[in-house]
């Protein structure tokens, strides 16, 4: 299970957004001197509420690392297999339809296809048909603020 501690910077009904430095799982990163992914700005993840936490709380998210693998294949294997697959088809099938250039035909239906890909997953992910078990949990408070 991977596990994090964030801020809580907003409550909205049963959601709350949960503001995450990067910590635990950026220092086994091999990338993690280069990465510069929010701009040295924390993460903000919405999770949902079962604890009450309010405004201010120090609290744990988690998510399950099997969960975590299989987002991390949507996010990086699919719009990959897309880029090649649309190249493919660019320059294989549609080029000499088109009377165009291979190469460009290949580049343009890569890219098109790959952008393609990564709508259709954040139009899924933002679904109501997007399932619950991908989303991480709130697991406990770690400190509360006084009133």
């Amino acid at each position: 299970m991977i596990t994090e501690q964030g801020i809580i910077g907003k409550v909205s009904g049963r959601k709350a957004i949960v503001s995450i430095q990067k910590s635990s799982a950026c220092s086994s990163c091999e990338s993690r001197d280069s990465c510069d992914v929010h701009g040295g700005k924390p993460m903000e993840v919405e999770v949902d509420n079962p604890l009450k936490a309010a405004e201010g709380d120090q609290v744990e998210i988690s998510i399950l690392s099997g969960t975590f693998l299989a987002l991390s294949i949507y996010v990086y294997f699919i719009p990959v297999a897309a880029l090649i697959g649309g190249a493919y088809v660019g320059g294989t099938l549609l080029a000499p339809v088109l009377g165009l250039s291979a190469t460009a035909c290949s580049i343009v239906f890569g890219f098109l296809a790959m952008g393609a890909t990564f709508i259709l997953l954040r139009r899924f992910d933002k679904s109501p048909l997007a399932n619950r078990k991908y989303r991480p949990k709130m697991t406990r408070i770690v400190t509360r603020v006084q009133p």
